[in-house]
This record gives C-alpha cells, sequence and structure tokens, in this order.
C-alpha cells in the first residue's frame, strides 16, 4: 500500500516583511527545528508590476521535483501613498503554471507542481510593485500523491463585508496546505485578506474559526474576500485545500498547527507582519497562512478588519526573523504574514500567521 508519510516513534510533545511603514518582526514562543528530509523551497524570484491600475499580473513557482504542498507570495510595494495599492490577489496551486482552478467544484486536480502568486493593484501603482511566489516541494517520498479540492462563493459585493469560503479534504486525508483567490482583478478594491487552515465541524464554524496554536490534522482551508469599495456582480472568493492523495494510509502522520497574532497595523498607510515557527518535534514546515482581520480568529467567527483598505502584501515561508528564504532552501521553518493598511486608519486590526508542520517520521 502506498504511504502519504513514514512514520516512526518520536517523543511527545507537538508543540509579512517586504514592505515599507512600520513593519515589525514578531518573536514567537516555539523554536524551529528542520528535519533531514522533507520540503524544498522554489521561487523564480522577483516578477515586476503590476504597471496599471486595476490590474494584475500572475508568476509561477514550479517543482522541479515533487509536489507541491503549498506555497506563498511575497510583495515590494515602494513608499507613500501609492505603495496601498499594491495587494494580493491570489495564492494557488496550478496545474501547469499558468491555469487556474475557477471552474467546477471538488477535487479538481492530482499531483499538482506548480504555486501561483498573483499580484493585484487597486487605484494607485508605482514603480516598486513587484510579486514574488514560492512553491513548498517535497524533496522525498514524504508524499506521492495529492489532490487539491476547489470551493468558491459569490462575493462578496457589498463595500466593508466579508466573503468567506472553506475547500474540506476527503475523509482519510489529510491536509497539507491551501490558497486563497479573488476574481475579477478589474475590482481593485476586492481582495483575498485571510486563508488559513480549519475543521469542517461545529467547534470552528465549519470553517469560520481558523485551527489553533498546537491543534493538528486539521481537515479544511478557508478563504476570505473583502470588499473595500462597492458592489460587483461577478466578484468570487475561492478557497483551495491541498490534501494527501485517496488510498494512503494516513493514520500515522501528523499535521501539526502553529499560530500566532499581533496587534495591527492600525495607523494609516503601514505594515505589520507576524512570523510563527515549527516547533521541536513537529517535524517539517509544508506550508502556511496569514490573515488581516478584527482579531479573535481561533475562538470567534471572521470579523473583517478596522478599515476597507486593509489587505495582505505577503504570506511566505521565512527566516525567523520574517525575511523571505530563497530558492533551493530545504531548512524552512518559519512562516510570515505580511499586512497593510490603505489610506485610512485601521483601529482594533490584527495581523495573524499559521504555520503547518508535517511528521516525516524520519
Amino acid at each position: 500500500m502506498n504511504r502519504a508519510f513514514h512514520h516512526r516513534r518520536r517523543p511527545l510533545g507537538r508543540a509579512l516583511v517586504l514592505m515599507a511603514g512600520a513593519a515589525l518582526a514578531v518573536t514567537v514562543p516555539f523554536a524551529a527545528y528542520a528535519n533531514s528530509v522533507g520540503v524544498t523551497v522554489r521561487t523564480p524570484g522577483v516578477t515586476a508590476g503590476p504597471a496599471a491600475t486595476f490590474a494584475e499580473i500572475t508568476t509561477d513557482a514550479a517543482c522541479s521535483s515533487g509536489l507541491i504542498s503549498g506555497g506563498g507570495i511575497s510583495q515590494a510595494i515602494g513608499t507613500g501613498s501609492s505603495s496601498n495599492g499594491n495587494k494580493i490577489n491570489g495564492t494557488v496551486p496550478s496545474p501547469d503554471g499558468s491555469t487556474e482552478y475557477l471552474g467546477s467544484t471538488g477535487v479538481v486536480g492530482t499531483d499538482v507542481t506548480h504555486w501561483l502568486g498573483i499580484g493585484g493593484s487597486g487605484g494607485a501603482v508605482n514603480a516598486s510593485f513587484s510579486s514574488t511566489p514560492y512553491a513548498m516541494c517535497f524533496s522525498s517520498s514524504l508524499v506521492n500523491h495529492t489532490q487539491v479540492v476547489m470551493n468558491k462563493l459569490a462575493g462578496p459585493t457589498t463595500s466593508g463585508t466579508v466573503g468567506l469560503v472553506t475547500a474540506t479534504c476527503p475523509a482519510n486525508t489529510r491536509l497539507i496546505g491551501g490558497g486563497a483567490r479573488i476574481t475579477p482583478a478589474s475590482v481593485g478594491s476586492l481582495k483575498p485578506i485571510a486563508s488559513f487552515p480549519t475543521f469542517n465541524d461545529s467547534a470552528h464554524g465549519f470553517g469560520q474559526k481558523a485551527a489553533a496554536n498546537g491543534e493538528t490534522n486539521a481537515d479544511s482551508w478557508s478563504a476570505v474576500g473583502w470588499n473595500g469599495g462597492g458592489g460587483n456582480s461577478n466578484n468570487t472568493t475561492y478557497a483551495y485545500a491541498i490534501c494527501s492523495g485517496n488510498n494512503i494510509n494516513v493514520s500515522g502522520a501528523t499535521v501539526t498547527v502553529r499560530h500566532t497574532s499581533v496587534s495591527g497595523p492600525t495607523a494609516a498607510t503601514a505594515g505589520q507582519t507576524a512570523t510563527v515557527g515549527c516547533g521541536q518535534g513537529d517535524g517539517k514546515l509544508v506550508s502556511g497562512g496569514a490573515a488581516i482581520s478584527g482579531g479573535s480568529l481561533t475562538t470567534t467567527n471572521f470579523t473583517g478588519p478596522g478599515s476597507v483598505g486593509d489587505h495582505l502584501n505577503g504570506s511566505y515561508p521565512s527566516t525567523s526573523g520574517g525575511s523571505p528564504v530563497g530558492d533551493g532552501t530545504t531548512t524552512a521553518a518559519y512562516w510570515t504574514a505580511d499586512a497593510h493598511t490603505g489610506g485610512g486608519s485601521s483601529p482594533s486590526t490584527y495581523t495573524d500567521a499559521w504555520a503547518l508542520c508535517a511528521d516525516d517520521g524520519v
């Protein structure tokens, strides 16, 4: 029988920063540990743009070997009021580096090897805008088959409202990562402001509450769209769950969630980062998530942040200090969320980061 994870007995105990403004790297209470076998980060580097307002660029990070377990994106935004215009429009799996899963819901792909970072613009641009995608690639036999589950929601169409949608893995599989997307790019105020692991159960509001620090084997991924400027009947929010393949014995595998939340950003045209790492005994970093919100995401249903202009500029594998890791890194153990306000202040706003850590049984 094929196995998604190789497992052994081990000790008990599981235990965004390319931006302008006052970004703070957060020290977390969990030391990160790299495993001898696991995941390689792949990134092609920086792609400039968008150069026009209400537009987007698509960048591709490909796994030269192995399968994606997840991925991310980091953005450069420049300085001044125009820096508010760069935003994430999507961080999603792709079968070939250009095709997107935007049609039918359910299981939409298997053994996917590409990750797209999609950067969008609002009503302002500057020459510093760019996006860098990251693919988390299994570099060993940790997972030999994967599948992508997509779910989507019409909306949000009203200014200052959220649209939350959840994709759930098939029974008897393991969630190992996920992503989020909004369309269309022409609605510059529309953006995904959260992408996080969760559970399809009543305790988590069937995806409305995020997985908390130390929880294990989440089965779903939620994405949240945020509309900052008014209605559009074609607005859509997409959630993607990366799951182990069917008919694989995952009983010996554990995927641990690590989570941190920090206050801010609250000032206009300002940023905040949050960084969280895998703890000793958690295994290897395989993916992560990010959010800007009204806070308390693991205990209450999702609420929007304090300003309609708030958005994300990064969700990516990082160093302990929050810097993105380079191409070919095999020791990434932290995940960073990079959040930013728009042109107005944003009271009672928080930045959250999640790391998913898989026991590779080495």
